[in-house]
């Protein structure tokens, strides 16, 4: 991870780069707060490393902000591997239509992300 950072402040960083870079202008944690369903203040917890969102949290803000889950990770030599298998299964699955398409992605996207968040050091 860059620098050195904890998973916590890692994952802090990107929900801060990731809402303060999206569209033209960006969104204050006001606005990614209702767009998330949560309060304003969690939103600032979470970029502060105050709070550890959770992987169910991550996947909402993931959709909020039109990413997907993995953004929220660094990545490394094995996830690039992943990612190949994962377009791999992606081509396999191209008889279907773009919902289920869609959906297949964010499912193989959300199993990724519970991997890293469970293999994750605490702190």
């Amino acid at each position: 991870m860059g620098r050195n950072l904890s998973m916590r402040d890692y994952v802090a960083r990107r929900i801060k780069e990731l809402r303060s870079n999206y569209g033209k202008e960006g969104l204050s944690q006001e606005v990614l707060a209702k767009m998330a369903n949560v309060a304003t203040n969690t939103i600032s917890r979470w970029e502060t490393g105050t709070y550890e969102p959770t992987l169910n949290d991550l996947e909402m803000l993931s959709r909020a902000l039109g990413v997907t889950i993995l953004e929220f990770f660094p990545k490394n030599d094995r996830e690039d591997q992943k990612e190949k298998q994962v377009d791999a299964l992606l081509r396999t699955a191209s008889g279907l239509d773009a919902s289920d398409l869609e959906e297949l992605q964010k499912y193989a996207e959300f199993r990724r992300a519970r991997s890293i968040y469970k293999s994750r050091p605490k702190g």
